[in-house]
């Protein structure tokens, strides 16, 4: 009788001895970055370091507290939309932003979301107009481990720098590149030697993340001003349709999300949907462990209140010069990101 007690503990330890690892196996986890240009989101005060007194009640846009706190409001409106909806379900987890004026109006904007008590990481840059880079994060799903900012070295009117966050998701490293490029005002060709020159900045720093860490998760993304088959896209920075090529040669290129999206975009100029804000990612983001893309991981979000009636632009703040209300010129991206066993 012992023996046959003994023989079926022993059973018994070996089947749990098993099954342990099973248990023990993390668990996957989805993350949801978003990138948006929030088309100057000014506060009211008159900065005079830089030349935003338009955007003061005396100022020639007449920008007041109240019109502030309707785009902060219309913000969170669209933040809490994609919480509701269907294919997310979910707050973003990363809301990166582009024409920012400052922490504080960033900060105050994002507390207006319901639910989630976002932290902020910002960057005052050299740009004339005051208007920066930033993001926000969730601290409950990600750890923030660092910020750098680089330089764009231009001659004469200076530009935004780029912005390099990091964090931990699901105890795996995650870079943020965040850019928003010098326009194509006035002349596209002109200004395309300045969108080149942020470019090989980009560069530049996705090739020293990858020189520590060639399986490194990097997520690129930004207003870059141009589409992705321009030069400062696809010669300097390595912007890919195909992720073939990126897997094979990922020392030299970057894979863009838009691959798939003919036709869509995020800004529209002259009846056509440009694609001048981009996700890119490196091929670490296209392995089947660690951080990856999720299945139809991209898409440019947009919803009926985001255009006004009867028309295909977004609902912008201003519209030539007059005060219209809307939310913004640009839509924002969404790139839906898993942390894998």
């Amino acid at each position: 009788m012992q023996k046959k007690h003994s023989l079926l503990f022993l059973a018994l330890l070996l089947l749990f001895s098993h099954s342990l690892p099973l248990w023990a196996q993390p668990k996957e986890e989805q993350r949801l970055v978003m990138w948006w240009n929030l088309e100057n989101l000014f506060d009211t005060r008159d900065d005079p370091s830089t030349n935003d007194s338009d955007f003061t009640p005396s100022g020639k846009l007449h920008w007041t507290a109240k019109k502030l706190k309707l785009k902060q409001m219309r913000i969170a409106f669209v933040i809490s939309a994609i919480e509701k909806h269907p294919d997310y379900r979910r707050f973003p987890d990363i809301v990166a932003v582009c024409e920012v004026e400052n922490e504080a109006v960033l900060k105050a904007t994002m507390a207006k979301v319901p639910k989630v008590h976002y932290k902020t990481l910002h960057h005052d840059s050299p740009d004339i107009r005051g208007i920066d880079v930033g993001l926000a994060y969730n601290p409950k799903t990600l750890a923030p481990t660092g910020m750098k900012t680089y330089c764009v070295p231009l001659e004469g009117r200076p530009t935004r720098d780029i912005v390099v966050a990091g964090f931990t998701a699901g105890g795996r490293p995650l870079h943020l590149v965040l850019n928003h490029w010098p326009s194509r005002a006035f002349d596209t060709r002109w200004t395309e030697k300045k969108r080149i020159a942020a470019a090989t900045v980009a560069r530049a720093i996705v090739d020293s993340l990858l020189q520590r860490n060639p399986q490194a998760d990097i997520i690129l993304m930004g207003d870059f001003n141009d589409e992705p088959g321009d030069r400062s896209l696809k010669e300097t920075l390595g912007s890919s349709f195909s992720r073939e090529q990126v897997l094979s040669e990922p020392d030299t290129y970057l894979y863009n999300c838009w691959d798939g999206h003919d036709g869509e975009g995020s800004y529209r100029y002259r009846g056509h949907w440009e694609q001048i804000d981009q996700m890119l990612v490196s091929s670490g983001m296209l392995q089947k462990s660690g951080l990856r893309l999720d299945s139809k991981p991209f898409s440019c979000f947009a919803i009926s209140p985001m255009f006004p009636s009867n028309s295909k632009y977004p609902w912008r703040t201003y519209e030539k010069g007059k005060y219209s209300g809307g939310y913004s010129d640009h839509l924002p991206l969404l790139l839906k990101v898993r942390t894998s066993p």
